[in-house]
């Protein structure tokens, strides 16, 4: 079957919207499967620069369908913003199809949210207050508010008030807050349907039109491997599954619809937020590389927590995702230094070796890195179009990633733009 799913490798922010973009050209459909507005990908393309958070990359493309699946948690507010942003530039967001069985994400998610995470304190979890962990939540719970309650009124009215209940119960007996009016949120919440209501769809259904007219599918998932809330390094985690099998529950696909999955790792690592990170930087490489590599959140601003490659993580996520591939990003940023660093194991307290990530939080909250030292290149690399004509080190390094990782590199960025994207030799 012609499906194919685009991960993360490391903690987010590796640059997928990039390659998503990249692989639209063969798509007839690209499919978000996860996450909500807590993650965003920023697209450099045919003169214009988009910050997209709920809306896939896909837009771009008028043979594109995009679709957002059930898996996600949809403001309304945010996605009719977003769509309004698109149009202002051209960009005709009429083929956008929103899954009904979606959930959406309402006030008091987000009041919960804020709250909950001032009340731990120096525990915080490092939330972006959106109201996406409280909205899944209410979903795993089963008093979750779904897109297509919006349709009926009855329903929705009858919904939120079951919600409100015990939600306004929390927020003004636990954290001294007001309690919140259903009137106020139905009528709001009733106003996005004019616009919602041509996107909504039987995506399950349109996704397997498609793939059944053995047309390309690409399923894009949002934040990344380690964020993942069953195989990430929990609980600094995201609250659903961006891993490659997330795509089969978000857009209602089984294993046998995909047949290729790439994962996209950046030549260095970051995370946002609190957890575990082995590679960690305090130095002046970690200024060169969050100034050379804008870290900074698409969405919140925060400055990313910078360290060397991890190919640990990058084996671990090969496994967790069946990894056919690997697309490296950032490559370019590297360029000054003269020596560069790949952690290839890690080494607890008693000098004890892994060569995998441990699966105790109390171990890897203590693991150094295992280093082995490449020499730099040394040179600007953003013009170059032809893998052959990268500097030698370069060569060497992406030779590296791979020999660790146990998959190709088929794809390689040099720069943000979409021509800055060396496809190597095998893919090509």
């Amino acid at each position: 079957m012609p499906g194919t799913v685009i991960v993360g490798t490391q903690w987010g922010d590796e640059g997928k919207g990039r390659f998503t973009d990249l692989l639209c050209e063969d798509m007839s459909m690209v499919v978000r499967y996860q996450g909500g507005h807590n993650a965003g990908h920023t697209i450099i393309a045919d003169g214009h620069t988009l910050a997209l958070q709920l809306v896939p990359s896909g837009i771009l493309y008028r043979h594109v369908t995009p679709v957002i699946g059930n898996g996600v948690v949809v403001d309304p507010a945010v996605l009719i913003a977003e769509c309004d942003m698109l149009e202002g530039k051209g960009i005709d967001t009429s083929r956008l199809k929103l899954s009904g069985n979606a959930h959406l994400i309402m006030p008091y998610h987000q009041e919960l949210d804020k709250v909950t995470e001032r009340f731990l304190g120096k525990n915080k979890l490092g939330t972006t207050k959106r109201g996406i962990g409280p909205s899944y939540a209410d979903k795993a719970t089963r008093v979750g508010i779904r897109v297509q309650d919006l349709l009926d009124e009855k329903i929705f009215s009858a919904k939120l008030d079951l919600a409100l209940r015990e939600k306004n119960g929390v927020l003004a007996k636990v954290y001294n807050r007001l309690p919140m009016k259903a009137s106020e949120i139905f009528t709001r919440y009733r106003s996005y349907l004019e616009r919602l209501e041509p996107m909504i769809a039987d995506t399950v259904e349109l996704i397997h039109e498609t793939l059944e007219r053995n047309e390309n599918v690409l399923f894009e998932g949002a934040q990344a491997t380690f964020l993942d809330l069953d195989q990430g390094t929990y609980p600094y985690v995201t609250s659903s599954n961006p891993v490659a099998g997330g795509a089969c529950t978000g857009a209602g696909v089984g294993p046998r619809h995909i047949n290729r999955i790439i994962g996209v790792a950046k030549a260095y690592v970051t995370r946002v937020g609190s957890g575990p990170f082995p590679t960690d930087l305090f130095d002046e490489v970690s200024d060169l590389l969050v100034d050379r590599g804008g870290e900074y959140g698409t969405n919140t601003g925060r400055r990313r927590r910078p360290g060397w490659l991890d190919a640990v993580m990058l084996r671990h996520a090969v496994r967790l995702n069946s990894l056919t591939e690997l697309a490296l990003t950032k490559l370019d940023v590297l360029a000054p230094l003269t020596e560069l660093k790949i952690c290839v194991a890690y080494e607890d307290e008693s000098g004890r070796r892994y060569d995998h990530v441990p699966y105790h939080q109390s171990v890897l909250h203590k693991v150094k890195p295992v280093y082995e030292t490449l020499p730099g290149w040394g040179a600007e690399i953003g013009e170059v179009a032809r893998f052959e004509d990268l500097p030698a080190a370069a060569r060497d390094y992406v030779a590296a990633i791979e020999s660790l990782a146990g998959v190709p590199v088929t794809f390689c960025s040099v720069g943000p733009a979409r021509g800055q994207t060396v496809v190597m030799p095998a893919a090509a």
